[in-house]
């Protein structure tokens, strides 16, 4: 039986003329800190003073001690970052240049010193792009010319840190006669009946001796002959149960074990969780343009998405509960769609077993963001290795559900003066539309696969047409006034977003010391965007005027403004089901503490936008909307029962007198969106009205601002042209939390729980009440609660001076 022995203890980095110690997995930069070289480039502007690590070559070096048993030892790497040479004894065994890689090196009969020497990825960029010319990019470090995250160079959300390491397990693997060198598993639904396919690679030492394999599931066993270096075996699972996405049934995981047989003797064993499931995306053609709708099990699903980045620069940190941790928070949030995007990694196992479980669709990009990539060698064989490996390792997950070329190069090639800059040079192109689709059709046919996103489909539509495949909004954040996101219905939104701050312990606790203001240096140094603060005040400023001078009020604005315009993007979009089916937020998480769109900050707090897409995500969203130039209200029905409940329309006045009040019976199908016609006598008379929608009878849920039902208010004008009454408020302790009764209209009270305790969090965000309503607000991580303090760290809307 195959043996294996970790390699994760005993490691030294050598730095100058001295050795440290080394943590495997890990990284330069982690092991610098720990031994006290660097400090953590995290805090303050201490980014810049590590800028050196990047450009050192660096070694790690342990001892292999001898091993006797079996015919073969092999020495695994599960990932190495990025360029290296490996040596056993002063031998070399081999050079590497691929992050997104395992490699395996026969050391049998080998021991001594063994040392991963690892280049400088600058140095090696460099070289590359001496041999192949230069390339266009959306930033100027030069991270298309490896195979290494992207985003380690630098991001408009991330800081530049280019690290090195063995990043990912290491082991010596020991055997005899065979082991199973890759399983390729095909799992599919034929009429009710769950089909496994399992293809068998082997690696022999011993080319006569006769092998089989046997594996199982659900209690289905079967058997084949291996002949030569591979062989197929095939089970066939009665009734098997179907795996479905969050919201729609369960996830059931089925074990399937396969063992390499040598007569009676088990040589080796393959295991893994898989789901039975079908995959599907519709990409017809209709009146609208041309669709982007996933369909699982054969239902049509509005994908209900979030964008995922590295959850640290240093994704060696990332720990199995970290994933699930940051997941959950996504599961929490009513989110079903994480997208993998493309300037970072395939995530390890522990990510797509935490999606399995939680039912979260994944949509894979493989790695290519934001540049013209040469399809010259070394990248060409690289990309293919590193797409051949990984299809066939993330196979068996059922949460995977596409596979994606890459992350904005379609697009940037036709609008971002690519193409002339080329001159027809290789850009990428081959990769998208050749050597990637032909790798997942022929190894994967069971998941669909797209060029790029954006993409339309051909080139005879705009790369990034919203009327055609997958469109990514960015000229609202960059240009526009969020109610701009209203002025187009794209059949798929891969990416829009808003930025904002992130909570006040984040910020406190990575720039210590510093009197914090807008314009402070750490807080330019953690905004990462072009003109990212003249942007944010902007898009505040068309709704709420720019406080001066007051950072906490500044602070829960952008905050405020962030949630505002994502609601308005995905209350429009989802209301226009199915032309429009799916809104990928841009982004769930952040690598770091940084200004960015992030919904989860970069220690792991909830900002705002966090608790206002659990009510966005809803399966039930009543939404104020203009079509053909009236206002209606929209009940946009996501849920597998028809909705049915009692509509209340009531127009106020900002003192809070009712003007009108009507009650409409609602009713709205299953997977569907129904529309009332909001009469011409509710519809608000001037910038001192406003109009409630209340729906009844539903279940009850996080927009619940009173009495259980959900809620939509629809504001005539902007928040600086109404004219509130100074807020007032009553605050309460409260079983697990605080009470606020309110005595006039009080618009997006936000408690900023991290205000009362670094390790406090509330369970709700932005909540607008009405005169005499309440709300209870939970918080846990409190060790001192108070009314008084409570009320320090609330936060909402008032008149404008």
């Amino acid at each position: 039986m195959l043996e294996a022995t970790p390699l994760g203890e005993g490691w030294i980095l050598r730095h100058d003329s001295d050795t440290l110690p080394a943590v495997v997995p890990g990284c330069v930069h982690t092991d610098l800190m720990a031994a006290g070289v660097i400090p953590d480039p995290f805090l303050g502007r201490n980014e810049t003073e590590v800028a050196w690590v990047g450009r050192r070559d660096w070694t790690y070096e342990r001892e292999i001690g001898d091993w006797e048993g079996q015919e073969q030892t092999d020495l695994v790497f599960d990932g190495l970052d990025t360029v290296a040479e490996i040596s056993l004894d002063g031998r070399l065994l081999g050079k590497v240049r691929n992050m997104h890689r395992s490699y395996r090196f026969d050391v049998t009969g080998l021991s001594g010193r063994l040392s991963v020497r690892f280049v400088s990825a600058y140095a090696e960029a460099e070289a590359v792009r001496g041999r192949v010319g230069e390339r266009p990019a959306a930033y100027a470090e030069p991270y298309q010319y490896l195979r290494k995250m992207a985003c380690s160079f630098g991001w408009d959300w991330g800081p530049t840190l280019v690290t090195a390491g063995i990043w990912r397990p290491v082991r010596l693997e020991h055997w005899s006669t065979a082991r199973i060198a890759r399983v390729r598993p095909l799992v599919t639904v034929e009429d009710g009946t769950g089909v496994v396919e399992l293809a068998v690679d082997v690696e022999r030492t011993r080319v006569e001796a006769p092998l089989a394999v046997e594996a199982s599931v659900a209690g289905v066993r079967a058997r084949a002959e291996i002949e030569g270096s591979g062989g197929v075996v095939r089970l066939r699972v009665p009734e098997a149960r179907l795996w479905w996405p969050r919201g729609y049934g369960e996830q059931p995981l089925y074990d399937v074990e396969l063992k390499l047989l040598h007569g009676e003797e088990a040589l080796d064993v393959w295991r893994r969780r898989i789901g039975f499931r079908t995959v599907e995306l519709d990409r017809r053609p209709d009146a609208h343009g041309t669709g982007f709708t996933l369909v699982v099990n054969g239902e049509r699903l509005f994908a209900r998405g979030v964008n995922w980045i590295p959850d640290d620069v240093f994704p060696s940190r990332i720990t199995r509960e970290r994933y699930r941790e940051r997941l959950e928070q996504a599961a929490g949030a009513g989110v079903d769609l994480v997208r993998i995007w493309g300037g970072g990694i395939y995530e390890s196992e522990d990510f797509y077993d935490a999606c399995d479980e939680l039912g979260l669709l994944v949509w894979q990009d493989f790695p290519f963001a934001c540049a013209a990539y040469p399809e010259e060698q070394p990248l060409r064989g690289e990309v293919e290795a590193e797409a051949r490996e990984n299809v066939v390792r993330l196979m068996p997950h059922p949460s995977l559900v596409l596979w994606n070329g890459n992350n904005e190069n379609l697009w940037g090639f036709r609008d971002w003066e690519w193409e002339p800059r080329l001159a027809g040079d290789s850009w990428g192109e081959g990769y998208y539309l050749g050597l990637l689709p032909r790798v997942v059709a022929e190894l994967d046919p069971t998941r669909p696969y797209t060029a790029g996103s954006p993409w339309s489909g051909s080139w005879d539509h705009h790369p990034n047409d919203p009327a055609h495949g997958t469109h990514h909004s960015w000229e609202v954040w960059n240009r526009q006034d969020y109610a701009d996101y209203r002025l187009s219905v794209p059949r798929f939104v891969a990416e829009f977003g808003w930025q904002a701050p992130p909570a006040y312990s984040t910020l406190r606790r990575a720039l210590p010391g510093e009197e914090l203001a807008p314009d402070s240096p750490g807080m330019l140094h953690h905004q990462k965007a072009d003109d990212g603060n003249g942007k944010l005040e902007r898009g505040l400023a068309r709704h709420i005027a720019v406080p001066d001078g007051d950072f906490d009020r500044w602070h829960y604005l952008m905050q405020l403004n962030q949630a505002r315009a994502v609601a308005a993007g995905i209350e429009h979009w989802r209301s226009h089901w199915p032309v429009c089916a799916g809104t990928v937020v841009w982004q769930l998480n952040d690598c770091w503490p940084v200004t960015s769109w992030a919904a989860v900050d970069g220690d792991g707090r909830e900002k705002p936008l966090y608790h206002e897409l659990k009510r966005l995500y809803a399966d039930r969203l009543p939404t104020f909307q203009v079509r053909d130039g009236e206002l209606v209200l929209a009940a946009v029905n996501q849920g597998p029962t028809e909705w049915r409940g009692t509509l209340t329309l009531r127009r106020l006045s900002v003192e809070g007198e009712v003007l009108r009040r009507e009650d409409v019976d609602l009713a709205a199908g299953r997977r569907a969106v129904a529309r009332v016609g909001v009469p011409r006598e509710l519809v608000p008379a001037g910038p001192g009205e406003f109009l409630v929608a209340d729906v009844w009878g539903s279940p009850r849920s996080s927009g619940a601002e009173s009495g259980g039902g959900l809620r939509a208010l629809h504001f005539p004008v902007p928040d600086r042209e109404v004219p509130y009454p100074v807020p007032e408020f009553d605050v309460e302790l409260a079983p697990g939390g605080i009470r606020v009764t309110a005595r006039t209209l009080v618009r997006d009270l936000l408690l900023q729980a991290d205000r009362l305790d670094p390790g406090a969090r509330a369970d709700r965000g932005l909540v607008t009440l009405l005169p005499g309503e309440e709300v209870t607000i939970g918080v846990r991580g409190w060790k001192t609660p108070d009314a008084k303090t409570a009320r320090s760290a609330l936060y909402c809307v008032e008149p404008t001076r």
